[in-house]
């Protein structure tokens, strides 16, 4: 059997969900011989050089890195195929092309944060909150031609808090998903990972995770707070949950972003204003009142729900629909 500091990885990855996982492999003394991320890029108001999360632990590790703009450059493949890797491991990457994760003999691996065949596609974090799932979790597979369909090698769950964040979720998958990584390179390398078509898991009707843009992450205040408040959560901290509102005083119409929030049985009774509570500022939904405590109002910084109070009157402001 072959030991693991024998055993010659590639790792590919970009951003920090991948940092933690890539690390797992290096303090447990995996053999990373390569570590493959997106070139750099100016990034700002002063366009300054941007590296990836992945590329600043490699350097900090002085691992060998490759930065290529084309996955299909000759001279890339060339450059991957000197490395003489046995399994290339991918998290949060680019999708690669075949001449690329067809290469190694015990094949390419990808971590997905989501129970496939549930959740393909590019936000699954995302849309396990927003559709109020009480459970997700990561899967291990084999890169196969179509995206995240590859057979599963293994899967672990987590369950969903009532009012935990997307972000807060993202990192407690991002440890789950370097414990699952580490397990499957270890199943490869003793000859036991058995690869299962993603069909025979499915339950039901397959839910997707689309990728997510601005104009999609507007709240429609006509639904009931249940809907709202996973919207919220499953949004937040990035690209965060926005509407508009309307203060009635001065007139003036500012798009604010909400963070945090909790469901209330307080009755709305068909209201467009917002209310003021000890704990929170009420947000009227379509059948009851969601509380929220964090925001931010358009040209101001993310603030606690006291802080907006303490300059506002915030029954002033009403949703603009």
């Amino acid at each position: 059997m072959m030991k693991k500091e024998d055993f010659r990885i590639v790792f590919m990855g970009t951003p920090e969900f991948a940092v933690c996982i890539l690390d797992k492999l290096v303090q447990n003394h995996y053999s990373i011989v390569g570590v493959i991320t997106a070139p750099d890029k100016p990034a700002g108001r002063g366009q300054q050089v941007n590296e990836s999360a992945i590329k600043k632990y490699a350097l900090e590790n002085q691992l060998n890195i490759l930065q290529p703009t084309n996955l299909k450059d000759e001279t890339f493949i060339h450059q991957l195929e000197d490395l003489r890797a046995d399994l290339f491991v991918v998290v949060a990457f680019r999708m690669l092309p075949e001449v690329v994760w067809a290469m190694p003999p015990k094949g390419t691996i990808n971590l997905h944060a989501s129970l496939l065949p549930n959740y393909r596609g590019a936000a699954p974090i995302n849309w396990a909150v927003i559709n109020g799932d009480k459970e997700t979790g990561v899967t291990s597979f084999f890169i196969e031609k179509e995206i995240d369909t590859g057979k599963v090698i293994e899967r672990a769950k987590l369950p969903i808090g009532e009012n935990e964040t997307v972000g807060e979720l993202h990192d407690r998958l991002m440890n789950l998903g370097a414990t699952v990584i580490e397990s499957t390179i270890q199943k490869i390398i003793n000859g036991e990972a058995i690869g299962i078509e993603q069909l025979k898991l499915a339950e039901g009707e397959l839910k997707i995770a689309p990728k997510i843009f601005k104009q999609d992450c507007k709240i429609e205040w006509n639904q009931n707070v249940d809907i709202i408040h996973n919207f919220v959560r499953g949004l937040s901290p990035y690209p965060a949950a926005w509407c508009t509102l309307k203060n009635s005083l001065k007139g003036e119409i500012k798009t604010f972003k909400l963070f945090l929030s909790e469901k209330t049985m307080i009755p709305s009774n068909n209201t467009t204003s917002l209310k003021e509570d000890v704990d929170g500022i009420l947000f009227p939904c379509d059948d009851f009142y969601l509380k929220v405590t964090e925001l931010q109002m358009e040209g101001k910084r993310k603030m606690h729900f006291k802080e907006f109070s303490a300059g506002n009157s915030v029954s002033d402001w009403q949703i603009e629909y």
